[in-house]
């Protein structure tokens, strides 16, 4: 059987039929492939036999790449976007117009958008099309549905096709998607600009916040290869307090009522974890522990902190210009701080040359400092200290580098995020000080890990007291702050109030 016999029967013409030679070929509605094929594909003839590549056709709407299907409102939503961008013009972007009145005009504007589409829409539509466009010119485009979604802490986009949030702990890959790089980078634009930062090729990375102080991340092309990404750390709208943390398992109130006392105390504490554990979270919550009297000066690299407290005095980093200049460091601001007659120095985190300074204010009368460093356990946030000071440029030897820790920190609270997706408190520490060139600490609760699993892969254990009490607690005794004998294993007296914020 020839190509022409098997293009017949593949249409479904009687197999025996034998047509006529090469000539009536044109007559069929594709002739490009019946005049090659004799010469190109001689070697195929034994698949003749196989009939199912006509049923081998549907294989072309199997596309292996995730692209969303394009439907007539989206490829309306796209025109109007276009045109409402250009009437809008430079007013997109006026510094001088106000939210309310920028709203007004976008949704006055958009309206009449549509209406010269003359393209009938059902109420339901027209709401979709109306808020998705208001999104993208207002708000943050395909992104305000997943910051609006309050079971969403973290959303990581890897280029415009590529959006992955976190739920409970866990990584989803998610159905929403920018419509192009260049819709992407107009979203990305509007989050750096509202602080005050910009991004380019010049800049191609830059740290940023939204208004509602969650952490913002973005690096575009041709840093980011596959196109430009954005990481979202989104910050609780109502912050967390003791009582939430400890229903979540991260404190037991035997932890809390101890880490109460040392803030009352004035006790210097380093909050120490890993990327994600929940650290500036710890860090809001040991600061809401500051009696209202005080001045508290903090001190980010991007304001995150949300401080309950009427006194508060938040200052923020600055990169360079374009030029290069005008940088203002974490090491410049805690300099500076010690000027202002700070009665409590929070630095969001010590990443840098600043750890010397902040050390040299917990040594000098700044008690009941806190700050925040990436460590996997309390003798790694020792040694990670060491490693900061360094950085600074001083020629210190590490005898004295040591002893300058083991004088300034107190208390070391560690805190890792487990397999289950939970963020625990695995350790409260106490710095002793030196033994011979050694930094000397003790734990005073410790995660108890030996309780294992539940059904659901979640850890049944909880913190736990070691049974020592920390020499700390002597200033206790001075300052009048008094804890409850269960804090430290003891059994606790009948009819003894529990602990309550």
């Amino acid at each position: 059987m020839n190509l022409a016999q098997r293009l017949q029967a593949a249409r479904g013409g009687p197999a025996g039929a034998t047509p006529a030679p090469p000539a009536p070929a044109p007559a069929v509605d594709r002739p490009a492939t019946a005049v090659p094929a004799p010469v190109a594909r001689p070697v195929v003839a034994p698949r003749a036999a196989v009939a199912p590549r006509a049923a081998v056709a549907p294989r072309a709407a199997v596309s292996p790449s995730p692209a969303p299907p394009t439907d007539a409102l989206a490829r309306l939503k796209d025109r109007v976007g276009k045109a409402l961008f250009e009437r809008m013009g430079s007013r997109m972007n006026d510094p001088s117009m106000a939210e309310d009145a920028l709203r007004a005009v976008v949704l006055k504007e958009l309206d009449e958008v549509v209406e010269e589409e003359n393209v009938p829409l059902s109420a339901e539509e027209r709401q979709r099309l109306t808020a998705e466009l208001a999104d993208d010119v207002l708000g943050y485009g395909p992104l305000q549905r997943l910051l609006d979604d309050d079971a969403v802490s973290e959303i990581m986009v890897n280029g415009p096709d590529s959006i992955y949030v976190e739920r409970s702990g866990k990584l989803q890959r998610t159905a929403t998607r920018f419509t192009s790089e260049e819709h992407l980078r107009r979203v990305i634009d509007r989050i750096v600009s509202r602080v005050g930062r910009r991004i380019d090729e010049s800049s191609p990375l830059v740290d940023a916040r939204l208004a509602d102080g969650s952490r913002v991340n973005a690096v575009i092309p041709p840093l980011a290869f596959s196109g430009s990404t954005l990481t979202i750390r989104k910050f609780a709208k109502d912050p967390f307090r003791v009582d939430d943390l400890i229903g979540f398992g991260t404190l037991s109130p035997e932890m809390a009522e101890l880490l109460q006392a040392c803030v009352d105390a004035r006790l210097n504490i380093i909050v120490s974890g890993g990327t994600g554990t929940g650290k500036t979270t710890l860090l809001n919550v040991l600061s809401s522990f500051i009696p209202d009297g005080e001045r508290i000066v903090t001190i980010e690299d991007a304001v995150e902190l949300q401080l309950q407290q009427e006194h508060v005095v938040r200052l923020e980093s600055r990169p360079p210009n374009i030029e290069g200049k005008g940088a203002i460091t974490i090491r410049d601001l805690v300099r500076n701080s010690l000027r202002m007659r700070p009665d409590r120095i929070v630095v969001g985190e010590c990443r840098g040359g600043e750890s010397l300074d902040m050390l040299q204010a917990m040594n000098t009368g700044h008690d009941g400092s806190l700050s925040t460093v990436h460590a996997n356990s309390p003798r790694d946030a020792v040694a990670r200290l060491e490693t900061l000071v360094l950085m600074a440029g001083m020629d210190l030897p590490l005898r004295a580098i040591r002893e300058q820790i083991a004088s300034a920190v107190d208390v070391v609270v560690q805190l890792t995020r487990l397999r289950d997706g939970t963020r625990r408190v695995t350790h409260v520490t106490e710095v002793q000080g030196m033994e011979g060139e050694t930094v000397t600490l003790q734990d005073a609760f410790l995660f108890d890990y030996s309780a294992g699993v539940d059904a659901s892969g979640r850890f049944l254990g909880k913190p736990v007291p070691t049974g020592v009490r920390p020499r700390f607690t002597d200033r206790f005794d001075e300052l009048g702050i008094s804890l409850s004998p269960r804090v430290f294993g003891a059994a606790e007296p009948a009819g003894a109030p529990r602990w309550e914020r």
